[in-house]
Formats: structure tokens, C-alpha cells, sequence
């Protein structure tokens, strides 16, 4: 346990990159933010959070522990994710044409209590950067002689409070800087550094080893 305890120092540094680089986190937080309130948004992220959770649950039951002990499968699932996050990447880039580059925000914010929930909960578990951080970077930082399946799930909570934590900090920001995240050239700003953002995580995923 003393050992896993080191760790996460390390690790909820590494969760909160990827919970910075603007992605559909960020957008969801944005819209639900300056469309819905912060009550909302919070709601949001709260179900956003549980998604994390819900990723990191499945990954500890059963798919890194097939990947810890077989490296083909380690390297297929890896090339599959290194392939996704490029592919997200230069969809991202080619946003840039775009007034507002990914981070359109226009149209009705979910402001009911379940409804602003479901959404974050929603958009994690499609989001394809959740995926693959939660099957293959998180298994890497479990210490070997502690079990993985506890090692992934206490991280995951770990990166869900982590996650909830620079969030909540957004909508904060949000609430007093509305009037500058609605500029067009703010939020295309925000999809360059998505997709640069993306490339990084996708590079990180390259050079993983199996555990």
C-alpha cells in the first residue's frame, strides 16, 4: 500500500494534464457553464467524474489484467489507441476552419438535475482519451508487487477527484469570464491546443511498456 501511495503523487500530475488539454470535457463544461449555470455544470462534471470511475471499474475487472500478461495484446490495444488519438487529432485540427473551432457552444445547455448529469456521464464514456487512458496508462503506474485490479480502481478515484477538482476550478473561471470565453478566436485558440494536447497523450501512449 506504502508503495501506491508514492505513486500518486506522480499520477494526479498526469491526471491533470489530460484533464487540462481542451477536449469534450472542456466543451461540455463550457456550454453547460455559460448556457445552463453553474449548478448545472457542476452536475455535469459530477457525472463526468463517474464516468472516470465507470472506466477505471472496467479496466480493473478484467481488460488490464489480459494485457498485463499477454504483450500482443498490450501492443494491439496501444496501436489501436495511439491510431485513435491521431485520427482525433487531425479531426480536431481541421475544426480550426471553423469560427469557433471545435468549441461551437451554440444551442440548449441540459439544466435539469439528471438530465445535466446524464450528459457528463455521457460524454466521458464516449470519450476515446478516457478509454485509453483508463485500459493503458493507468496499469502502468500500479507498483508490481500490489494487486492491479485494486491498483487501477484506487487510481481511477484518484484521477476522478483530480478531474472534478480542475473543473469545478473551470466553472468558477467561467463564471467571471464569460464575456472572454465567447470570443471566436478564444475558442479556436482552445481546439490548437486540443489538438497539440491529443498528439502529446498519443506519443505518451507509444512508448508505454506493458507492466
Amino acid at each position: 500500500m506504502i508503495e501506491l501511495l508514492k505513486i500518486i503523487p506522480a499520477f494526479a500530475a498526469t491526471a491533470l494534464l489530460l484533464a487540462v488539454v481542451p477536449g469534450q470535457g472542456v466543451a461540455m463544461v463550457l456550454r453547460q457553464s455559460l448556457m445552463g449555470g453553474s449548478k448545472a455544470a457542476f452536475l455535469s462534471v459530477l457525472g463526468n467524474s463517474t464516468g472516470l470511475v465507470i472506466w477505471g471499474g472496467a479496466s480493473a475487472i478484467g481488460l488490464s489484467a489480459i494485457f498485463a500478461k499477454s504483450h500482443l495484446a498490450f501492443n494491439i490495444l496501444k496501436y489501436c489507441g495511439v491510431a485513435f488519438l491521431v485520427i482525433l487529432a487531425i479531426n480536431t485540427l481541421f475544426q480550426l476552419r471553423k469560427e469557433f473551432g471545435k468549441f461551437d457552444i451554440s444551442g440548449s445547455a441540459q439544466t435539469t438535475h439528471f438530465s445535466a448529469y446524464r450528459l457528463g456521464l455521457l460524454t466521458n464514456l464516449t470519450n476515446v482519451k478516457a478509454a485509453v487512458f483508463a485500459v493503458a496508462f493507468i496499469p502502468q503506474f500500479v507498483p508490481h508487487h500490489f494487486s492491479l485490479g485494486w491498483g487501477i480502481f484506487t487510481l481511477s478515484c484518484v484521477q476522478s477527484v483530480v478531474s472534478f477538482s480542475w473543473y469545478a476550478s473551470l466553472i468558477m473561471v467561467v463564471d467571471k469570464a464569460s464575456r472572454f470565453l465567447s470570443k471566436p478566436v478564444v475558442r479556436r485558440s482552445l481546439t490548437g491546443i486540443s489538438a497539440a494536447g491529443i498528439i502529446v497523450l498519443a506519443i505518451g501512449l507509444l512508448f508505454t511498456q506493458p507492466r
